[in-house]
């Protein structure tokens, strides 16, 4: 999932997944009141947002794919490419935060407050993935929407100059293959289209797990 291209590529924005049953609810839910302590916490500090958004979105693909492994190897059926798409949403994950860190200079107090919640949300992850893989990759596509929307946000601030348009990290750069004069904007907006991608991988495999589940109750 890897982006190599920057400002040309169309992505869409203001997808929505409406929630149609009680899964697509709970993690609409969870997805709502995480979103509220954020904006409370954060409010218009999208540099330190991003950076504990994505230690949060790091974990899921790991997990998830992990998980599916384990399954396939269980039970000796193929992942369908799933493992592949979820470890590689992981590592993409990662290097958002990796470029982040070098951004916004996390404090020693962030810095803990990160390793705690990736922590929890670990544990939380995993045991959600274990009792409904659907309502994970759910939850999941609906972080993926106000990711979108945050990095939407965070890139009015750049444009109105409330943020400074700093150059972009030799990291971001190496990884996007950016031009060597990328700015901050050209990062967020790369790092916005690979969030959509996350956003409509889960959403789809969720619709897979709810066509599956449905299929099998009225078989």
């Amino acid at each position: 999932m890897k982006t190599t291209s920057t400002t040309n590529t169309p992505v869409t924005l203001d997808k929505h997944h409406a929630a149609s049953n009680i899964s697509d609810r709970i993690a609409l839910g969870i997805t709502l009141a995480l979103r509220f302590f954020a904006d409370t916490f954060f409010a218009k500090r999208y540099g330190n947002r991003a950076i504990v958004l994505e230690t949060v979105a790091a974990v899921p693909g790991m997990v998830g794919g992990m998980l599916v492994h384990l399954r396939c190897l269980r039970w000796m059926v193929d992942d369908h490419g799933w493992i592949r798409t979820l470890l590689e949403e992981a590592d993409n994950e990662r290097m958002h935060l990796m470029t982040f860190v070098e951004i916004a200079k996390p404090s020693w107090f962030e810095r803990m407050v990160i390793l705690l919640v990736q922590a929890l949300f670990f544990i939380f992850f995993f045991l959600l993935y274990l009792t409904t893989p659907r309502t994970a990759h759910r939850l999941v596509g609906y972080f993926e929407e106000q990711a979108v929307i945050s990095y939407t946000l965070y890139l009015a601030e750049i444009d109105a100059g409330r943020v400074e348009n700093v150059p972009a990290p030799q990291i971001a750069i190496d990884y996007w293959k950016l031009p060597v004069s990328a700015k901050l904007r050209d990062v967020v907006l790369v790092v916005r289209e690979d969030e959509t991608g996350h956003r409509d991988v889960n959403h789809h495999f969720a619709n897979a797990l709810n066509a599956e589940a449905t299929s099998t109750h009225s078989a």
